[in-house]
């Protein structure tokens, strides 16, 4: 997925460099200490310049990776202030935690979770990435370029920053809904693009001679997949339950981090990308029975190197050149954002995704990826691209990285605007009765909570209906037959189609609690009479949610430790009476300052 170097044949393209390209920085005056302690000096001043960059992030209430980036810009060549030395060094470290990542992202993966986006993954983004490189080349020919660096300008900018938006979608709560897996799923599609267009670009002056080349990398994919699937389900998983019975966590921790790096560095010498290679060990590992504790251990040092990752995009930002081209810059990076935009919005549309997933795939991925640095390098080293234009593509790709958490997270505003403007847009609706609904239950999440209501209200032959926005769950609930919209309930003509104007009971079973607010303010304002049940996280969101009109809220830390008590105290032979008395008087204790409160 992200784009590490990849060993090509030398007859195919020149020596390539490394993974931000090729610096030739001379130390600073203020290179403070760094002479003597070479590389851990740096790792000293990039780890401190991160932690002021977080902190200020984060009291601005704004994504860490910016607070990474902007210390990255600070403690990089072009400042004076203490300046990182061993720049090629701190890359290559970077490169790990590009690696660490996809091999957490692997972990949680699951080829189940593609099926519902194999489609617009396998098909739709090869036709985003041609029309991506048609709308680049008219705009390098717009600035006036020659057809050959316009070509490489739409290459450049068809790809995506896999790095970026998987921090933006853990920061804002996206990953899991079908969103993130048609951007993850176009974004594997797109990295395995990267090693012909590494390939055929550098060879547009004869394009026949790249044809084998390009047949062999696809041979040698094949293969290291082959392999992969054999190693993942015979030798992978033995290996794990032979050191898990040791009962180390120190040599579990190790074991893990020496798949991943190690299938992603027998990946690299395989031809193919180091990280791509890190990305397939941890969805073969996804499947053992270790994944989950393989996750939690790997997650600390996947979060240290990535924050090498975003320090050292800060690095490559030159300030001088960005102000003295700061018109051109500029309209690049709105032409390149609307553009593409546009791009991932028709696509998802054209395979009838609905609701929020075109803004969402669009406001998500509209920015130039990480590998236009290595791609542009590969231009320069062979004369394709001037070292002025090269400059030009690395800043604007920083910049609409840097814009990416801002404007992805205008998602939700936007889509709330849109539904104000366009009401009567369809909703899908599944297993809803001819006859409508009426008297009705609605039932707000379709995940486990949501489906365990929903069957024992089945059970009762009570009339529900579930709303759910991640489609994997809606294709879940209407597998067992019951009915379901799709659509975000915090949309009054969602609720509309749940016709709750005639529904007896609203149950909520999203955890968010800022989503559950939204959710009871809308039915304050449309059904004020309507009695709603909300799930709370801590005793603070139940005190949050009783104060928004909530009539009912189940705390499930605190049912299930009451109902492990119960089982304990029937153990212990307590007569049922007692255990009934004690559990209800607790029940009341904690309960009643919020009822009270309320009223």
């Amino acid at each position: 997925m992200i784009r590490a170097m990849h060993r090509l044949p030398e007859s195919a393209v020149p020596r390539l460099p490394p993974l931000w390209g090729n610096f030739e920085v001379k130390a600073p005056v203020t290179d403070i200490g760094s002479r003597g302690m070479g590389i851990a000096a740096d790792i000293i001043i990039i780890v401190v310049a991160a932690l002021l960059g977080g902190l200020i992030a984060q009291r601005l209430r704004q994504p860490l990776i910016l607070g990474y980036i902007f210390s990255g810009v600070l403690v990089g060549p072009y400042t004076g202030l203490p300046t990182v030395t061993a720049i090629h060094d701190i890359e290559l470290l970077a490169e790990i935690g590009v690696a660490l990542l996809l091999f957490a992202l692997g972990l949680e993966f699951s080829l189940k979770k593609l099926r519902p986006v194999r489609g617009i993954a396998l098909i739709g983004t090869p036709m985003q990435i041609l029309l991506t490189m048609a709308y680049g080349c008219g705009i390098g020919k717009w600035l006036g370029w020659d057809l050959l660096p316009s070509i490489w300008l739409g290459a450049v900018i068809s790809l995506s920053s896999t790095m970026v938006i998987l921090k933006t979608l853990m920061n804002q709560g996206w990953v899991g809904t079908l969103s993130s897996q048609v951007m993850i799923g176009m974004l594997l599609v797109q990295d395995l693009a990267v090693v012909p267009m590494l390939i055929i670009l550098p060879q547009l002056s004869n394009p026949a001679a790249g044809l084998p080349i390009v047949g062999w990398a696809v041979f040698r994919a094949i293969i290291f997949l082959a392999l992969m699937i054999f190693a993942g389900t015979r030798l992978l998983p033995r290996l794990m339950a032979h050191i898990a019975g040791w009962n180390s966590r120190e040599l579990f921790v190790l074991s893990i981090t020496a798949i991943g790096l190690g299938v992603g560095y027998a990946t690299y010498l395989f031809g193919l990308s180091f990280a791509f290679g890190a990305f397939v060990a941890g969805m073969v590992l996804s499947e053992s029975d270790y994944a989950y504790q393989a996750l939690s251990e790997i997650v600390p040092l996947r979060d240290l190197f990535g924050m090498l990752f975003f320090v050292s995009v800060g690095m490559l930002l030159n300030p001088v050149f960005l102000f003295d081209h700061l018109g051109t810059v500029a309209a690049l990076v709105l032409l390149i954002s609307v553009g593409k935009g546009l791009v991932f919005a028709f696509i998802a549309r054209s395979f009838r995704y609905r609701n929020v997933i075109p803004l969402a795939v669009a406001l998500g991925l509209f920015q130039v990826g990480e590998f236009a640095f290595v791609l542009a390098r590969v231009g320069v080293r062979t004369q394709s691209i001037s070292e002025d234009v090269y400059a030009l593509m690395l800043t604007t790709a920083i910049v609409t990285m840097i814009l990416t958490p801002l404007i992805s997270g205008l998602t939700a505003p936007l889509y709330s605007l849109r539904k104000k403007w366009f009401r009567h847009e369809p909703l899908m609706t599944i297993n809803i009765p001819p006859s409508g609904l009426s008297g009705h239950v609605v039932i707000i999440g379709g995940g486990r909570v949501g489906q365990h209501v929903a069957r024992v209200l089945h059970r009762l032959a009570l009339p529900f209906v579930v709303v759910e926005l991640d489609y994997r769950r809606v294709e879940s609930v209407r597998s067992e037959g019951f009915p379901v919209i799709y659509g975000d309930a915090g949309q009054e003509i969602v609720l509309e189609a749940a016709t709750i104007h005639r529904a007896r009971l609203l149950i909520n079973t999203v955890p968010a609690v800022v989503v559950s607010r939204s959710i009871v303010d809308l039915i304050r304002r449309t059904r004020p009479s309507l009695k709603v049940i909300a799930r709370a996280g801590s005793i603070d969101e139940m005190r949050m949610l009783f104060d928004s009109g909530v009539a009912e809220v189940v705390q499930p830390e605190f049912e299930a430790g009451l109902e492990m008590a119960r089982q304990a105290l029937d153990f212990l032979e307590v007569p049922p009476a007692d255990v009934d008395m004690h559990l209800d008087a607790l029940r009341a204790e904690i309960f009643s300052p919020f009822k009270r409160h309320k009223n």
